[in-house]
């Protein structure tokens, strides 16, 4: 935070649920713990920090998420779409191969029975079984992992393991070409942090840890390339804070 201080540039690199938002069976209804965004609105005031949501999540689910926060860069679908701060959009483009792989995938879902669980999105095909029986999870947990691995073979691929749930998704963009291509584009010298809790964003702690800090923000601890571990929310809150009062010159600390 004494380096963070003194830099003229930074970037707060920001996963979204689990890390800013506690999880929720209705995922439309995940919002932020409740003091994030007034922190994230001053400290983009401050005018020293870029400030950056990279998520699983498509760019158009996070509008009402982060309301009234709208001047904000995006990351989406896990870097394959980018929304600028301006409001600016960009999506990289899936090669057709790629795209029907992902659906003869999401068929195999449907015909399985899995299409009230199932998420289509940029890029990727999700299927979730937050709040639903135990015995329903085992049952959708096991028809998803049978239909979704065959695909994972092929290269351009991956399947990912996410709280409570399962996603096929591209291979590429991912979280760390995210970051790759965000620290690319800034200052040399810039102050760096990403924050995340799963292991999606192990690819970004990765790319990050020779140029910045990461931090691991998780109610329960677990392997992580991460070099830092917070609990949320209050221990959450309380780095946001020491950031928005590094970059403001403690002219803004939160009670």
């Amino acid at each position: 935070m004494r380096q963070l201080a003194a830099s003229a540039a930074s970037i707060l690199l920001l996963d979204y649920d689990g890390t800013l938002a506690p999880f929720q069976t209705e995922r439309r209804q995940a919002y932020p713990y409740p003091p994030v965004i007034p922190i994230l609105e001053s400290i983009l005031k401050c005018g020293r920090s870029r400030v950056v949501i990279i998520t699983g999540r498509p760019v158009a689910e996070m509008g009402p998420l982060l309301s009234p926060l709208h001047n904000i860069e995006i990351w989406g679908s896990h870097g394959l779409e980018h929304l600028l701060a301006n409001g600016t959009y960009r999506q990289t483009t899936i090669a057709p191969e790629t795209a029907a792989l992902l659906s003869q995938a999401e068929s195999l879902l449907i015909e399985a029975g899995l299409a009230h669980v199932t998420e289509i999105k940029p890029g990727g095909i999700a299927v979730h079984w937050r709040g639903l029986p135990d015995r329903e999870i085992a049952k959708v947990r096991s028809c998803a992992e049978k239909d979704l691995s065959v695909f994972a073979e092929q290269p351009e691929l991956k399947l990912l393991k996410f709280e409570a749930g399962l996603e096929l998704r591209v291979a590429h963009p991912n979280k760390g070409d995210a970051v790759t291509s965000i620290l690319s584009g800034s200052e040399h010298k810039a102050q760096v942090a990403y924050l995340g809790d799963d292991l999606t964003d192990e690819d970004a702690f990765r790319v990050l840890n020779p140029h910045g800090f990461t931090v691991l923000v998780r109610p329960e601890y677990r392997a992580t390339s991460a070099r830092i571990w917070l609990r949320p929310p209050h221990e959450l809150v309380s780095f946001l804070e020491q950031w928005l009062n590094s970059v403001s010159g403690g002219r803004q600390m939160r009670s």
